[in-house]
């Protein structure tokens, strides 16, 4: 790994954040893929919030989500607040108060960490789909690599919601002796044959774009109707029935408007909103790899697959919401069978919540006072185990 100087973490009350970016490895150094394949040139894009104890003992890391990023918290130069403002944050459940936290921009995405859109540094060309597919364990080898750039090499815990949370349960798994906790939520251990189904939709949508372009399409003509559609589909599983009925019923757009093939109802142009808005931070290079890394996870499949970490026990939280049917409490309980059967610590709590899916990003008392008591917990209190 090529050696820095790390940026001054952003202090312990992070109103006013900035991402950094850290080369991790090279051409001398390369990362090495599960699949045996090598990336010369890996840059990963990260923020911290709080300050890093003497001991590098209090230290958090946050695994986002599918079409998550590096800026979890605080609020950026641009004004925008982090996606997961509502659980990081002075006083917050993840209290920065306490913490250092670090949120980074995982391995194939498209917000400041080499991906699919990135230069090959052996071609000067985009790697497009000659980019290689990814296992989730490449994910945590590089989460990895970053927590020794910053000086960490032990965190008291690894937080994540959906791919987060699986990247949480993939890193206890393989490499139980750097972390105290992990903290599992809205997440799954195998994905069933609907949600690949889900998946296989979206990535259809954009590769049939035509102005895909076998993956190289220029920045000013991407395959935007696929990935709209795609996010517009996914967006759909985000939410429970319920919510759907309590946001928009069958509210009508445009009252009095004539029947047609527009957008007629409110859910309409809802979903027509969210497909549009995320053509703006997303690319659809890093939706095709990183949905298929999900559909591949199978973690508890493998040979001694808890052998780690019984050896090396982790104290869990796993969490799930009664609404979410795209990763069903019985995801959850899957991952707490596999855990309790393995004779490990683990928690394990439902949640009651209308909003399905997204509920592990929005502020609700009961789930953020039970992630706020398990990081209560002695052992996460900065002294060593």
């Amino acid at each position: 790994m090529a050696e820095h100087t790390a940026p001054p973490d952003d202090g312990p009350a992070p109103t006013m954040v900035h991402t950094h970016e850290a080369m991790l490895f090279t051409s001398e150094a390369p990362l090495v893929l599960a699949s045996g394949e090598l990336l010369e040139e890996v840059e990963v894009a990260y923020e911290t919030y709080g300050t890093l104890n003497e001991q590098a003992s209090n230290a958090v890391f946050i695994c986002h989500a599918l079409t998550g990023d590096a800026h979890a918290a605080g609020t950026n130069e641009a004004g925008v607040a982090g996606w997961w403002h509502t659980m990081i944050g002075p006083g917050k459940p993840i209290d920065t108060d306490r913490w250092f936290v670090v949120s980074a921009n995982l391995l194939g995405g498209c917000r400041g960490t080499t991906g699919p859109r990135s230069v090959n540094p052996n071609t000067g060309q985009r790697y497009g789909l000659d980019f290689p597919l990814l296992d989730m364990s490449d994910f945590v080898t590089v989460h990895l690599a970053l927590g020794r750039f910053l000086g960490i090499h032990r965190w008291a815990g690894v937080v994540g919601g959906s791919l987060g949370g699986m990247q949480v349960l993939e890193w206890s798994l393989r490499h139980p002796e750097t972390l105290d906790r992990g903290i599992i939520i809205a997440a799954s251990s195998r994905l069933t044959a609907q949600n690949i189904g889900f998946s296989a939709v979206g990535r259809s949508a954009i590769m049939r774009d035509p102005n895909f372009a076998g993956g190289q399409f220029p920045d000013a003509q991407g395959p935007d109707t696929g990935l709209s559609t795609a996010r517009m589909m996914a967006h759909i599983t985000y939410l429970s029935e319920d919510a759907f009925e309590e946001k928009f019923g069958r509210s009508a757009q445009y009252p009095g408007q004539a029947r047609g093939f527009g957008v007629d109802f409110a859910v309409e142009s809802y979903l027509e909103h969210q497909g549009n808005k995320f053509l703006t931070r997303f690319d659809a290079l890093s939706y095709l790899y990183l949905t298929r890394v999900m559909d591949y996870f199978d973690p508890f499949a493998r040979d001694n697959a808890l052998a780690a970490l019984r050896k090396n026990p982790v104290d869990f939280l796993v969490v799930s919401f009664d609404s979410d049917w795209r990763f069903s409490t019985a995801h959850s309980r899957r991952i707490v069978r596999a855990l309790e059967h393995a004779q490990l610590p683990v928690s394990f709590r439902e949640i009651k919540s209308v909003w399905g899916h997204d509920s592990f990003l929005l502020d609700i008392p009961e789930y953020h006072d039970t992630v706020l008591a398990f990081l209560g917990r002695e052992a996460l209190l900065g002294v060593p185990r």
